[in-house]
């Protein structure tokens, strides 16, 4: 069903919006400074042409511990980005969203654009997974932070 969707998601303006991606992607790559954020681009970029059967979640939960992207200069970060780049790339999505919603057929679509656009915001810290692998994560993190509220 996954494989289904990505394939009418290309079609119906997935693959325009992942362009709209790696071209951020490419305009940060431009100066030594913006190959965090252009990292980040190309990895959301392969998401928003393919967003079927995957999802992001933070790299905290992933690996139950925090890194640059997700400490305090990652905020740092994803405010710059947001500044610079996240907000034209959100607008795209929402615009994308409430043409999808427009039709019934288009309101599966019309939800990933919304997910992207959420992510477009602020995706220093983020990366993609398969959903059972964040799902996996996402129950080993609450676990984690259970076991550390107990030990308190």
């Amino acid at each position: 069903m996954a494989l289904l969707g990505n394939i009418l998601w290309l079609i119906f303006g997935g693959f325009v919006m992942g362009l709209g991606w790696w071209l951020a992607g490419l305009i940060a790559m431009v100066s030594i400074i913006g190959i965090p954020w252009a990292k980040a681009c190309f990895v959301i970029g392969r998401f928003a042409f393919l967003p079927f059967g995957y999802e992001a979640i933070s790299r905290r939960d992933l690996t139950l511990r925090g890194d640059v992207g997700t400490s305090p200069l990652g905020l740092i970060g994803n405010i710059l980005w947001l500044i610079f780049f996240g907000w034209w790339l959100a607008l795209g999505h929402l615009a994308s969203m409430v043409f999808m919603f427009i039709t019934i057929i288009g309101i599966p679509f019309g939800i990933q654009h919304f997910k992207l656009a959420v992510i477009a915001l602020m995706p220093i810290g983020k990366t993609i997974v398969a959903k059972d692998v964040a799902r996996v994560a996402r129950r080993e993190s609450a676990e984690a932070y259970v076991n550390r509220q107990r030990n308190k």
